[in-house]
């Protein structure tokens, strides 16, 4: 099957792109680019454009066969939409409607689409099920509430089958470490402490200490980030039977901050500041939700979504990229690559294959295609496997020479 996902050069897309090549299908990418990074999606075909460009579209739908549509394209930062909410509906609703209109005249029917928990609110009901009342608190949410409504509506006029599913906090990063999270302005929890770690940050600041909670902070729902790309193709599968249908996207276990930071601290073995301030507006003591629904429709568990492992496999990625996509592991004259010297030491490849290796990465710069990570330069030239890629990882986790 050819698929285009949307957004895919980005945090969750470029796992939903790993995942449905590793399932063999082919893929294309739409992408801008503003906050995704053409590194995450190696040489996949990118078409670079926004939802807002109505001839990019037609010319993708005109262009390649697609048969289904992953769309992850959104702006998801809540404080920035209470500020500049108005760049949220834009994004968010009128790019989406863009998206199915191109859809519908191309005749393409199957769309698995983003959406998110802050389409309920605060919750009344813990954890939450799908049928809770959506009463968004931020712009943010609403946009997201009004996408799912429109797309409802246009389903009765269009064959235009849709699976919304709802996610929680994505976390964590794919295990070969090829891929994790990378944002200009982090706001994320599990990577503002792993920068705490790396000493990017001077401080972690909890906010509220007194909610009704067993330690006092809030308690949120972390589900990895493998686990909600898995499910898109959980849903495209069954989509014909599932159209319609919203679906939740969590683990069903919350983690309070307090424990989230401990478990930053130990699997990172880095201490650091933790500071306290007061609550912040909109925040709700707690955020849980009920997954009985893909479990029943999906067949979805969250497999990967223990903490330890979340925590794990974000750092991984952020010790190892340091800087994101950005991080520059080039060869420094007279020095050899850490990575190559353990993928020697390993035993999995030579000295003449890091030669190789350096050769093929100063190409992709040269062509202009940005920076390629030797140990993806390596899996993609055949060197080693990613079962390999992972134990080298490993060592270079663990601080072996």
């Amino acid at each position: 099957m050819k698929l285009l996902i949307v957004g895919g050069a980005g945090y969750i897309g470029s796992h939903c792109v790993l995942e449905s090549l590793r399932a063999g299908h082919e893929v294309v990418v739409l992408d801008d680019l503003r906050t995704g990074h053409r590194e995450a999606i190696g040489d996949v075909d990118l078409v670079e454009g926004s939802l807002h460009q109505p001839n990019v579209l037609r010319s993708v739908f005109e262009t390649h066969q697609i048969d289904a549509v992953f769309n992850l394209a959104a702006s998801c930062s809540v404080p920035e939409s209470v500020h500049n909410p108005g760049l949220y509906y834009h994004n968010n609703l009128a790019g989406t409607l863009n998206l199915a209109a191109a859809m519908v005249e191309a005749g393409v029917t199957r769309l698995v689409h983003s959406s998110t928990a802050a389409v309920y609110g605060d919750p009344e009901e813990v954890p939450i099920p799908e049928d809770h009342r959506m009463q968004p608190v931020n712009p943010y949410g609403d946009s997201k509430r009004l996408v799912e409504c429109t797309l409802t509506e246009m389903a009765k006029a269009h064959d235009l089958k849709h699976v919304c599913l709802r996610y929680f906090n994505a976390a964590g990063a794919d295990a070969s470490g090829l891929i994790g999270e990378d944002h200009a302005d982090e706001s994320h929890l599990i990577p503002i402490l792993l920068q705490c770690a790396l000493g990017h940050r001077s401080h972690f600041t909890i906010f509220g200490s007194d909610w009704e909670t067993r330690d006092g902070s809030c308690i949120r729902d972390f589900v990895h980030v493998t686990d909600i790309a898995r499910a898109h193709l959980m849903a495209l599968e069954r989509i014909d039977d599932l159209a319609g249908e919203s679906i939740n996207l969590g683990s069903s276990h919350g983690a309070s901050v307090r424990e989230v930071v401990d478990i930053a601290k130990r699997v990172t073995g880095c201490e650091f500041d933790v500071r306290e301030e007061g609550r912040r507006d909109g925040d709700p003591a707690v955020l849980l939700a009920s997954n009985e629904k893909a479990s029943s429709l999906l067949g979805w568990t969250p497999d990967n979504s223990d903490l330890d492992f979340i925590m794990e496999t974000a750092w991984r990625w952020h010790r190892t990229h340091p800087s994101g996509y950005g991080s520059d592991f080039r060869q420094i004259p007279g020095q050899k690559s850490r990575f190559g010297e353990l993928a020697v030491k390993l035993g999995f490849v030579t000295e003449q294959d890091i030669d190789r290796v350096l050769i093929e990465q100063d190409k992709i710069r040269s062509e202009g295609r940005g920076h390629k990570m030797m140990g993806l330069c390596m899996v993609e030239m055949g060197l080693i496997s990613t079962t390999q890629l992972v134990e080298i990882l490993r060592h270079y986790d663990d601080g072996e020479e």
